[in-house]
């Protein structure tokens, strides 16, 4: 029969989505495993893949609709099925309306589907003035629009609903934003002080993954103990070993690509790293999943490349290109964004000599690595120029102790002084 297709929980602890671009429009035939909408959430840009074959029949949401997890977003007609068939799913479901944990599911095309229940209503805690001005009928909106609203003073009589039936959704939050940015909306914010009354600025609304990023970054700084161990790596080996490569190979090997590769190898050789904290138990792993930070024009992303261990050169070079192409274009898949034991961050592209990184929870371990650049150094009593990469290590104190980091930083610095070890 047709299929009720509602918003999944694309990643863990999501309970709300938007949808940011339909790629498929009611008529289209889908196969299954095609792509079928863009979704937003607070972490990341993923596309949603169709998991049956069939025909579009409806799509419920409209674009920059925001929704909870279990809303009905679309209808499937599947071969054979009947006008009956459709009419049936209609009917059986309100696609305004999310269903209550207590009805009993549809069938959906997503096996980690949840319900929220519905805000129909404005919050008793809202001023006298924004009471006196609310039409008596019910305003319908997201939750993620009533948080926006209370965090930017928003007064929701005073906003336009643009969604289905006069729904308030994102959009309208950000339009009234903007406006009140413009000076078009007197801001209930306090009055500047003189020394910024001729000051220029320019109010710039979050967005869902800045303020993933913020409420994230800030939990790890404040609840995980990092430490933090530094080594200068002398990189003259590693960069002759790479020209060497790449006068013959079809794709260039970067150094990135080399550094992920000793990242991998060093876990594999020092395994107490290669885990991470569970709460009440250690969680250790056998093979090499790390998490490539990426930069987009949203904010960070770290898509994690699998068994990075197992992986030649030019398999992970192409990897790392894939994920992160894929990431600044929001075609990320869910399960591409989770999991991994360790995250590389590398900003020596951008001639950052050295940082210290931030972890990213669950994992247990960042490196942060700098550009390659020339330094004085001694070599056997001889003063002389080399390459010098410095990079540091933020490790979680509760999974691995100070020898275990300085252990893994000095297996990691001997492999990439070493680079040949990389390609054996």
């Amino acid at each position: 029969m047709a299929i009720l297709i509602r918003m999944p929980e694309v990643l863990a602890n999501v309970t709300e989505a938007t949808i940011q671009t339909w790629l498929v429009a009611a008529g289209d035939s889908v196969a299954a495993g095609t792509p079928f909408a863009e979704i937003e959430t607070e972490k990341a840009m993923v596309e949603l893949n169709s998991e049956h074959a069939g025909t579009i029949e409806t799509l419920l949401i409209d674009p920059g609709q925001t929704v909870a997890v279990g809303t009905p977003i679309a209808v499937v007609r599947e071969p054979g099925d009947s006008d009956e068939d459709v009419a049936g799913v209609h009917s059986s479901s309100d696609a305004q309306t999310p269903p209550s944990s207590s009805e009993p599911q549809p069938e959906t095309s997503f096996k980690k589907s949840k319900f929220v229940t519905e805000v129909t209503h404005e919050e008793s805690h809202t001023s006298e003035k924004s009471h006196a001005s609310e039409p008596s009928s019910r305003r319908f909106m997201s939750p993620i629009v009533r948080r926006l609203a209370r965090e930017h003073n928003v007064d929701l009589s005073e906003v336009v609903g643009t969604g289905p039936a006069g729904r308030i959704v994102r959009r309208d939050i950000d339009a009234n934003l903007s406006l009140r940015g413009s000076g078009n909306q007197t801001s209930k914010a306090a009055p500047p002080s003189d020394r910024m009354l001729h000051t220029e600025s320019t109010r710039i609304p979050l967005t869902g993954m800045r303020r993933a990023i913020a409420r994230r970054l800030t939990e790890s700084k404040t609840t995980v103990p990092h430490f933090y161990l530094t080594a200068h790596c002398r990189v003259d080996s590693l960069l002759e070993i790479r020209g060497k490569i790449n006068e013959n190979a079809e794709r260039k090997i970067s150094v990135n690509d080399m550094v992920v590769k000793a990242v991998a190898l060093a876990l594999q050789r020092v395994p107490a790293a290669n885990a991470i904290w569970g709460g009440d138990h250690i969680q250790s792993f056998e093979s090499s999943d790390i998490a490539i930070a990426v930069s987009t024009e949203g904010g960070l992303v770290t898509p994690v490349i699998r068994h990075v261990e197992t992986l030649n050169l030019t398999a992970l070079s192409e990897s790392i290109a894939d994920m992160a192409a894929r990431g600044r274009a929001g075609r990320l898949h869910h399960h591409e964004l989770e999991g991994g034991s360790f995250s590389v961050s590398n900003l020596g592209m951008y001639g950052v000599d050295e940082f210290s990184a931030i972890l990213n929870p669950p994992q247990s371990g960042i490196l942060a690595v700098g550009a390659a650049v020339e330094k004085p150094i001694v070599v056997d009593g001889e003063l002389t120029v080399g390459r010098v990469m410095t990079v540091t290590l933020s490790a979680d104190h509760r999974v691995v102790d100070g020898a275990v980091g300085a252990e893994w930083l000095r297996t990691f610095q001997n492999l990439i002084e070493s680079p040949l070890k990389l390609l054996i």
